[in-house]
């Protein structure tokens, strides 16, 4: 009989190989930017007096957001699903993502709503709607099927309308929750810190049921800008300036997720390393799990306040950076422990690393090897 743990730890290395491989077959990070609606599909218009549709403001955040990728990121591939004014089908926009072997997903929209004091930006990734709200905006960007020819046939039988059909959706999507919630949270933070719109409830993340992030084999979160409802929002979605810092914030939050990706798919692991560990309990196989903090050029001391308390600090050099990793223990269990631990104390890039014998190794070799010897 398989265990709870040792199903779930399959999952994850399954997950954590095809990283792996992929990133070792492949030059470059592919991210598929998706601007919401198009051509005869408007999305919502909210406020009559600036006269622009979603489609026009989703388009335009897009394609600034990917310019700055182009420009300062040369290692990441941008694909658009769109880049004019023209209609794509719910169910090709996906289709995109997974024919290009994406590695990300972002899809941008506008919120609207009845109450015209409703503001904020949100971004979503895929889970059971927590409330009436979450609920309303999934069925809102699902409803867009309605416009389609025999959609009842392309979907499957799936209704925007139904909750049932909304639950069923999450399911296949939860190896890829924990970095979804991750961009949407970087998003949401810089959003929050660089822009004039506020984050909607706690931070701004939620979860609810879209189609369009249902059928993506990557991370995936969908961005609701501003309410064009709301005559604040759509004053400055609707101006240059507000759609330019929008789509730096979305390249701001991109940025640091790519740094974390590059880190966690072990991108550095070749380079020289230098562990200042001393006592640490190993497991039989010299093999032990930490959780990775924070990196930079400045020698910190274990005691540092940038460490938020936070004890057993260590460190290995790679190239000319320190690396700084929270405790180190021989099963990967407690070091999920210990990184949802980091998160809660502000570190929300915390990642688990792994080590064997004193030299850092791709956390992917960690967990077979710990498979194999169990």
């Amino acid at each position: 009989m398989i265990t709870i743990r040792k199903s779930y730890l399959i999952i994850l290395l399954f997950s954590f190989l095809a990283i792996n491989t992929y990133s070792q077959t492949k030059k470059t990070f592919t991210i598929v930017i998706d601007a919401g609606h198009g051509g005869h599909d408007p999305g919502t218009m909210g406020n009559r007096k600036y006269k622009k549709h979603e489609k026009d403001v989703a388009l335009s955040i897009a394609l600034k957001f990917g310019k700055l990728i182009e420009k300062n990121l040369k290692d990441v591939k941008v694909v658009y699903t769109r880049k004019t004014d023209v209609f794509i089908k719910l169910k090709d926009r996906p289709k995109i993502a997974n024919d290009n072997n994406a590695d990300l997903f972002v899809s941008i929209h506008c919120n609207a709503s009845k109450n015209s004091a409703a503001k904020g930006s949100e971004t979503y990734v895929l889970g059971v709607h927590k409330n009436e709200t979450n609920l309303n905006v999934a069925k809102k960007e699902n409803s867009v099927i309605y416009l389609e020819k025999d959609y009842s046939v392309n979907y499957d039988g799936f209704d925007p309308q139904s909750t049932n059909s909304l639950v069923a959706l999450t399911i296949g999507q939860e190896e890829y929750i924990e970095n979804s919630l991750l961009l949407a949270s970087l998003i949401q933070e810089n959003i929050k810190k660089t822009t004039a719109l506020k984050s909607r409830g706690l931070n701004g993340v939620n979860q609810a049921g879209f189609w369009v992030l249902a059928r993506n084999s990557m991370p995936s979160v969908l961005v609701e800008t501003g309410f064009l409802s709301n005559p604040q929002d759509a004053k400055y979605l609707m101006s240059n300036r507000g759609q330019d810092k929008v789509a730096n914030a979305l390249y701001l939050g991109f940025k640091e997720y790519k740094k974390y990706w590059d880190e966690q798919v072990g991108l550095d692991i070749d380079e020289p390393v230098v562990d200042n560990t001393t006592k640490v309990e190993k497991a039989d196989n010299g093999i032990v799990y930490g959780v990775q903090l924070l990196s930079g050029k400045v020698k910190l001391k274990p005691t540092d306040k940038a460490f938020k308390g936070l004890e057993n600090i260590t460190y290995y050099k790679s190239n000319s950076f320190y690396k700084y990793v929270y405790n180190k223990v021989p099963d990967y269990d407690t070091a999920l422990k210990m990184k949802d631990k980091a998160r809660s104390k502000g570190f929300k890039t915390a990642f688990i690393v792994a080590f064997k014998n004193g030299k850092r190794i791709p956390l992917i070799d960690a967990l077979k090897e710990d498979e194999i010897r169990k």
